[in-house]
């Protein structure tokens, strides 16, 4: 087993875009890869992925993995299709 990892994190929303190629020790989680990026800083009520899909922060990567910043929801999004639907 390497004693480095390699990885991503990728925040991506309509207003911003940035990421960050990381090297962290081996065992280490989703959190500590996104709070390391430092894109977490300002950001409430995030989730975070790894290759879209959702996991818990305390999740432990693997080399080449790719952590995304996901954003708050604003709206259920079952609930903003069925207004659509309605009008």
């Amino acid at each position: 087993m390497a004693e480095w990892l390699e990885v991503e994190v990728v925040l991506a929303w309509p207003d911003r875009i940035e990421r960050r190629h990381l090297r962290l020790p081996d065992g280490a989680t989703v959190l500590a890869a996104a709070e390391a990026s430092g894109l977490l800083e300002g950001v409430e009520g995030a989730g975070l992925a790894v290759f879209g899909r959702e996991v818990g922060v305390d999740q432990p990567l693997e080399h080449g993995d790719r952590v995304e910043i996901l954003r708050p929801l604003l709206e259920d999004p079952k609930s903003r299709r069925r207004r659509r639907a309605g009008r």
